[in-house]
């Protein structure tokens, strides 16, 4: 599998453990998500939220463009 050999091979070359910890913490919480260990750690309230939200995105009357989006959060995006 050439994907995985290069992926260890990049892991090798890498020195600063620091660095090395971030990406492991990364890719550990990309792989909860991808097998649902995030939904499943939601509360029952936190998950009828979600999906509420999630059915009132479909209504263009509920969403702001991304320019509003910038403009409301403009002081934190500067940094």
């Amino acid at each position: 599998m050439r994907t995985k050999d290069d992926f260890h091979n990049l892991i090798d070359k890498i020195e600063d453990e620091e660095v090395l910890k971030g990406y492991f913490k990364l890719i550990q919480r990309l792989n909860n998500n991808q097998t649902g260990e995030l939904l499943d750690g939601l509360s029952p309230e936190e998950k009828n939220e979600l999906l509420l939200s999630y059915e009132e995105s479909f209504d263009s009357n509920n969403l702001i463009s991304h320019e509003e989006v910038k403009k409301q959060h403009d002081k934190w995006l500067r940094k």
